[in-house]
């Protein structure tokens, strides 16, 4: 077993101290953060505390992180693209239709399915799974790079670059309409649609701050070929903001009721640039997933109507 110690700053005063350790372990789930509690692993000031315990200044939280357990997922002989890869950190190239991590009516054939074949039992166990490995994720039908951690050192360590904004990640889109400015920022809360739960959506009373900044890279008659690089990492970001403004992403039939003339399977959106300081060498690392065939392919008509 581990443990994480800290102390609570004023800022967290009658905070319950399942929400405070969300907070500190962003990385962490909040359902397995209050399990956790449950089993009699979480202190502060050497008591043992229920979720619903609220803190004051100077306590001292002790949070016990059990052993993880071995998931029942089959490890799958799926080819991967890989980008860069050590002792520590994996970087693959996602391609189309595939889910991140195994869910319901998705047990198979999803990357979490792929990188534990190929790493042979070598990655992070965090939330209590052994060998997940998975630090963050994009959607079943956005490509591109996905850092995958072997250990649970270099998953922290990535996981607060994550919460820091020290991560460099760069998009590139298709959007409908012609973008005016050259470059811009979107910086406006994300949370749940108060009407669909399975929906983002701008929330200013219970999202939290998402800020995306894009620029055009090319105006393709009735579309703009764009970069968008995300400053924080909130869930369908990219897909909210640029619907928000007006140019939602070609191919997204959630965010946007535009039918596209194009056969696509889902958005045009691809995660191309990765970069960060690895928590082992202190060197930055980064990586470009170049763009999948069909996003190419899409260009080259736009470029010729």
């Amino acid at each position: 077993m581990n443990e994480v110690v800290f102390d609570i700053l004023p800022e967290m005063e009658d905070e319950r101290i399942d929400k405070c350790i969300s907070s500190y372990l962003e990385e962490l789930s909040r359902s397995y953060i209050q399990k956790v509690i449950k089993d009699g692993h979480v202190y502060v000031n050497d008591l043992s505390v229920k979720a619903n315990y609220r803190v004051k200044v100077d306590d001292r939280v002790r949070f016990i992180i059990p052993d993880s357990v071995e998931p029942d997922i089959p490890a799958q002989d799926i080819p991967l693209d890989i980008l860069y890869e050590d002792d520590d950190i994996l970087i693959v190239n996602k391609p189309k239709n595939m889910v991140v991590h195994p869910a319901p009516g998705h047990y198979e054939g999803t990357l979490v399915n792929a990188v534990m074949y190929h790493c042979k039992g070598e990655l992070s166990g965090i939330n209590g799974v052994l060998r997940p490995g998975i630090v963050h994720r994009i959607d079943k039908d956005t490509t591109g790079s996905v850092i995958v951690c072997k250990n649970d050192e270099a998953h922290y360590a990535i996981a607060k670059l994550l919460k820091t904004h020290d991560i460099t990640r760069k998009y590139r889109a298709i959007v409908y309409g012609s973008v005016k400015d050259v470059q811009g920022t979107v910086d406006a809360p994300i949370g749940r649609h108060p009407n669909d739960r399975k929906k983002m959506a701008i929330n200013e009373k219970k999202g939290k701050r998402a800020v995306t900044h894009y620029k055009v890279l090319e105006h393709l008659g009735q579309y703009t070929y764009i970069e968008c690089q995300l400053e924080t990492g909130r869930t369908h970001q990219i897909r909210v903001h640029m619907a928000s403004i007006g140019h939602p992403l070609l191919g997204d039939t959630v965010y946007s009721n535009r039918k596209s003339p194009f056969h696509l399977e889902g958005q045009v959106l691809h995660a191309m640039t990765i970069g960060f300081v690895h928590p082992g060498s202190s060197v930055y690392v980064e990586v470009e997933a170049p763009l999948p065939e069909y996003f190419e392919r899409l260009l080259r008509i736009l470029r010729d109507c």
